[in-house]
């Protein structure tokens, strides 16, 4: 397969239940639900185009531990959110049902990256880009 006949699309996360998780990332990320068939699936659109986000629901899931330990189901990816103002982007975390994580790196400042979950406990950085 040559570079030029692949392109990246979307990234599916794992859940639960996907009506829960899909209503959080549409409104945390302003993007639209395209397919929507809860508990099982839901598919997201940004509003610009660009990448998706596919959520499926499966009976499995297990919720990964934050922070990670050793034995324990680790999450196998995250998303890197850039926002303009890191306490506002986790009200509105917290507001579309997510929560900010109870444990933050400590060699992280507070006020320019946030570790927040999502309703299916997937972790996310919330940060604002450095100058």
């Amino acid at each position: 397969m040559s570079r030029s006949s692949t392109r990246w699309v979307g990234v599916a996360i794992d859940c639960a239940d996907a009506g829960p998780v899909a209503r959080f990332y549409e409104r945390l990320l302003g993007f639209e639900i395209g397919d929507f068939s809860p508990p099982h699936w839901a598919q997201l659109w940004g509003p610009g185009g660009g990448v998706h986000l596919n959520i499926q629901g499966e009976a499995w899931y297990e919720p990964p531990i934050w922070p990670e330990q050793r034995g324990e189901q680790a999450k196998m990816l995250h998303l890197e959110v850039e926002v303009e103002d890191v306490d506002a982007a986790v009200a509105a975390a917290i507001e579309s049902g997510g929560a900010e994580a109870p444990w933050q790196p400590p060699d992280r400042d507070r006020s320019r990256i946030r570790v927040v979950l999502d309703p299916a406990g997937h972790p996310l950085c919330l940060f604002v880009r450095g100058e």
